[in-house]
């Protein structure tokens, strides 16, 4: 495993910092995190039990009937560690609403993923209404940096604690703050499609892209990093296409620039 960062307890008290006070600061009751099933919801979850006190954090999961059940024992697993209430809400038949009005989509697998990201936000921001609430995000630098993320949908939060870590070194904190190791050891999944993983989406490694990233960050030259990683053209390719194909993602909407007298 990669680590770049020296001093792990450090980088999770200012996660919970950040956390507490992005609560304070904006005078809402605690929390809503879309509970996957996966690394990064379990360590938001974990962080924010630590920062807030479990009352103030609510664990939602947000299944769907074509996904694999795995998920859902994971994400029960994490909120039975946290002793935190899991609330569960199955999207398939709101989904199922949505590809009635717009049939074409059944042929579009990413239109369809996209849509359940999308449909996932809705219901999580819907709750965060009624509680008071912020929507503590997932995100990580790894997926950030790439736009490996659905627009108005994952990528919708109030805040990103994890947003400044690479995905490497997640699997530290995640140890360092006791997460289930069924979750730490599974294979990261966006949950999108049935077999769906992030790696194999993305073409590499998370391992050699956070090398890469890194590498970039600190003005490396590409052809040095993909020599030193075993990075084929291919794949180097692939990730410089992610990275400026995703620019949008990045930045809040561009506004016509007007200038009055």
């Amino acid at each position: 495993m990669v680590q770049f960062i020296e001093n792990y307890d450090t980088i999770i008290d200012l996660a919970v910092r950040f956390i507490r006070d992005e609560v304070n600061n904006s005078q809402t009751s605690g929390v809503v995190i879309g509970l996957s099933g996966g690394i990064d919801s379990a360590i938001i979850a974990h962080l924010s039990a630590v920062a807030l006190g479990k009352e103030a954090v609510d664990l939602v999961h947000l299944p769907e009937e074509e996904l694999d059940s795995i998920h859902t024992e994971d994400a029960r697993a994490v909120a039975h560690d946290l002793n935190i209430p899991l609330r569960m809400i199955e999207i398939s038949p709101m989904l199922d609403s949505v590809f009635k009005l717009l049939p074409n989509i059944e042929d579009n697998t990413l239109a369809k993923g996209n849509l359940k990201a999308r449909v996932r936000a809705v219901i999580l921001y819907s709750i965060a209404n009624i509680d008071n609430r912020l929507v503590a995000g997932t995100s990580n630098k790894s997926e950030i940096s790439i736009g490996y993320g659905t627009k108005f949908g994952d990528l919708a939060a109030d805040m990103w604690p994890i947003g400044e870590l690479y995905k490497t070194e997640l699997y530290e904190v995640a140890e360092k703050l006791g997460v289930n190791q069924k979750v730490i050891t599974k294979p990261p999944t966006a949950g999108l499609w049935k077999g769906q993983t992030d790696e194999k989406e993305i073409g590499v490694s998370y391992e050699k892209l956070d090398k890469f990233l890194i590498g970039l960050e600190n003005n490396r030259k590409e052809e040095f990093l993909a020599k030193k990683l075993q990075l084929n053209e291919e794949q180097i390719a692939r990730i410089k296409q992610l990275i400026s194909s995703s620019h949008h993602k990045r930045r809040m909407p561009k506004t016509l620039s007007i200038t009055r007298k």
